[in-house]
């Protein structure tokens, strides 16, 4: 691995809301005390559900941008960050590492159920060694809960087609059939290429069985949206808030967990009254909302001094009342690779590593003792790399 950027961050300040950001009072202990050099682990201790709020002592975060339905990119990043083993196994290997991946899983690619699958998979062994796996959902987690297919490949909707017939196999055990699903992908995938006319332009039949297959898994109350629904729109892990798009202060007043319960709740197509329940706007539509948002993401060349101040006060006025020390975000990909503004405050990991985007080489965010650093593979062309001055004078 080759290491970009090790930067300390400011010490963090006390929420102004604490009474929003901690609505719920439960809790999960994922471990119990683990060893690590000869030192005690605390257990990781979850808030929210879904989780919203991790306590995770002394653990190193990896955390890991859009992967848009490719697999082999999705192995690479986990393995670069020593997370997952490099014989096709799919075990491991991070110990009491804490993984977040931060959304849009699906589309663009033909792997979405395989690469979910294998995370899910990776959260089992990662408990059982004191670590952990989390997931954030983002916008296109949500477009297809909403029955939004305009990036969905081909290849994808065969994927739901035979992942259907396969929970018919296994008598339809979800959790059986979810969890060894990635072992059983790829024959399917070997099996569909034999068939080489398949998705042939007047084979339009199968096209539609595909179409409705994706609709009753997606679907508001549908066994892959239920799924989506156990993971959050925003989590706070220690000292730092991870989102697809961008968290906002209002979405800061508006509540974190509840936004967190409310998508959780629309995707199982739960519904406290009697009509069914509506599309979260706050958290899902609008330029603005925590899945959208590109305020900080988006490139500043182009933007007026003032302007990035008033972006830098947002920012700020935002981890200040989140009670976080710096914000990691993807959704709009970033041609320069992993990157931080605006005083190390937030970090932009989305690098576009899908095939079905840049197919650029995967990188990852690592962070130990509130410090980042940029991982990436030996194996590429990019090896020798210069450390990066990512400093705290960084005002753009």
């Amino acid at each position: 691995m080759v290491s970009l950027c090790l930067t300390p961050l400011p010490p963090s300040t006390p929420p102004i809301h604490p009474r929003k950001l901690f609505e719920s009072s439960s809790s999960l202990s994922l471990n119990s005390y683990h060893s690590i050099a000869g030192g005690a682990l605390k257990p990781i201790v979850v808030n929210g559900n879904p989780p919203t709020f991790v306590s995770a002592p002394g653990r190193r975060i990896v955390a890991v941008g859009d992967l848009h339905g490719d697999l082999d990119k999705t192995r690479c990043a986990l393995e670069i960050a020593g997370l997952l083993s490099s014989d096709g196994q799919d075990l491991w290997t991070g110990g009491e590492t804490v993984l977040v991946q931060l959304g849009d899983i699906l589309d663009r690619g033909e792997d979405e159920i395989a690469i979910l699958s294998l995370l899910r998979s990776l959260d089992i062994q990662a408990k059982a060694k004191g670590g952990a796996v989390f997931q954030v959902n983002g916008n296109h987690e949500t477009m297809n809960v909403e029955g939004d297919f305009r990036y969905v490949e081909s290849g994808a909707f065969h994927e739901c087609i035979d992942f259907l017939e396969y929970l018919d196999e296994c008598r339809s055990d979800w959790e059986e059939a979810f969890v060894s699903w990635i072992g059983v992908s790829e024959r399917c995938k070997e099996d569909r290429k034999m068939s080489q006319n398949y998705w042939g332009p007047l084979n339009l039949v199968k096209r539609q069985k595909g179409v409705i297959a994706r609709s009753m898994l997606l679907r508001p109350g549908g066994l892959l949206a239920c799924e989506l629904a156990q993971h959050a729109v925003i989590l706070k892990v220690n000292d730092w808030v991870f989102c697809h798009g961008g968290l906002l202060p209002h979405h800061v007043a508006y509540g974190i967990e509840r936004m967190n319960r409310e998508v959780s709740h629309w995707m199982r197509g739960v519904s406290e009254g009697e009509n069914s329940p509506q599309v979260p706007f706050i958290a899902t539509r609008g330029y603005d909302s925590v899945v959208w948002n590109r305020l900080y993401s988006s490139d500043i060349s182009d933007l007026e001094d003032y302007q990035i101040k008033q972006i830098h006060a947002i920012l700020g006025e935002t981890l200040h009342a989140v009670g976080a020390k710096a914000m990691v975000v993807g959704h709009t990909p970033q041609t320069v690779g992993v990157n931080c503004k605006y005083d190390s405050s937030i970090w932009r990991i989305d690098v576009g590593m899908s095939s079905g985007v840049l197919n650029s080489r995967p990188e990852v965010l690592e962070i130990r003792d509130n410090m980042a650093r940029v991982v990436r593979s030996r194996r590429d062309t990019y090896s020798q790399l210069q450390i990066a001055d990512y400093t705290n004078n960084q005002s753009k």
